[in-house]
């Protein structure tokens, strides 16, 4: 088992550059061929727009779209080459980013994506990140939008809980956690019954059955909210890696009234694997 394909997405935001690099690294240590996917939505005014601007408008818009994809592309497959890579490819759609995204992900082994900045020049709409999650049925690793990240995935933090969501990121992620030095199984506020008799113990088994060296913790009675906790967590162990399910609970639900999911998608520190 192991990542054979990885799909990175590009636009034309000053951080991609950095997406490019962490996924190029991914696809050397796994020996992976690497498709670069740059998606831009169609430029579709409302009618009345376009009628007092005339079409101008959308033969400048056109050419801009089409500098942008050359230049990234010539940007992508330099970064690639200088790095030794032989299997990369690079692709283009003129589609909404999360439908180009996800339909490119049925035939990927892992999405890397990036934290949305609104300061960050990209016409990345704010949800794009989680709206991928929910979509691409593909494990999806997310970078922050500061910060540069020279190793991911050595030491990861795992959020475990007994769902299905966190059951899919934990199987998903294990072409990492096999390579990591060090793995953290943190269960937080782990309700009675739900993890056996020891909490964490049966994942940590399980993960140990595939070669990972790992070590299990529970936090009962954590102060502060779960994300937060991961996140404080992750500082602590100095961990370039967070690993865990995305919405446990409807999305809704979590937006309202808050969850995991929102607090890690919105403060990240460190790079996510995140499956739904």
């Amino acid at each position: 088992m192991g990542y054979r394909t990885i799909l990175v997405h590009i636009d034309p935001g000053t951080r991609c550059s950095r997406r490019v690099e962490a996924a190029i690294n991914l696809a050397r240590q796994h020996d992976a061929h690497l498709i670069g996917l740059h998606a831009l939505a169609p430029f579709e005014p409302p009618g009345y727009v376009l009628a007092q601007v005339g079409p101008e408008l959308m033969e400048a818009q056109k050419r801009a779209s089409a500098a942008d994809l050359a230049r990234t592309e010539r940007e992508f497959l330099a970064m690639a080459s200088a790095a030794g890579l032989r299997n990369i490819e690079w692709r283009a759609a003129i589609d909404d980013p999360v439908d180009a995204m996800t339909l490119h992900a049925r035939y990927a082994d892992l999405l890397v994506i990036g934290q949305t900045d609104a300061s960050q020049d990209s016409n990345i709409s704010s949800d794009f990140p989680e709206r991928l999650v929910l979509a691409a049925g593909r494990p999806v690793l997310i970078l922050p939008s500061a910060g540069t990240f020279p190793t991911i995935g050595k030491r990861i933090l795992v959020a475990w809980n007994p769902s299905r969501e966190a059951t899919r990121a934990v199987t998903d992620a294990i072409p990492m956690l096999r390579l990591a030095d060090n793995v953290h199984v943190m269960a937080v506020n782990p309700r009675y019954g739900e993890h056996g008799s020891v909490p964490g113990a049966d994942i940590g088994l399980y993960l140990a059955r595939h070669g990972v060296r790992v070590e299990v913790k529970s936090d009962q009675g954590a102060e502060i909210d779960v994300g937060n906790e991961l996140l404080s967590r992750a500082a602590d162990l100095d961990a370039d890696l967070i690993v865990m399910g995305g919405y446990g609970h409807s999305r809704l639900k979590e937006w309202v009234l808050g969850g995991a999911t929102r607090t890690i998608l919105e403060s990240m520190t460190a790079p996510v694997l995140m499956s739904h």
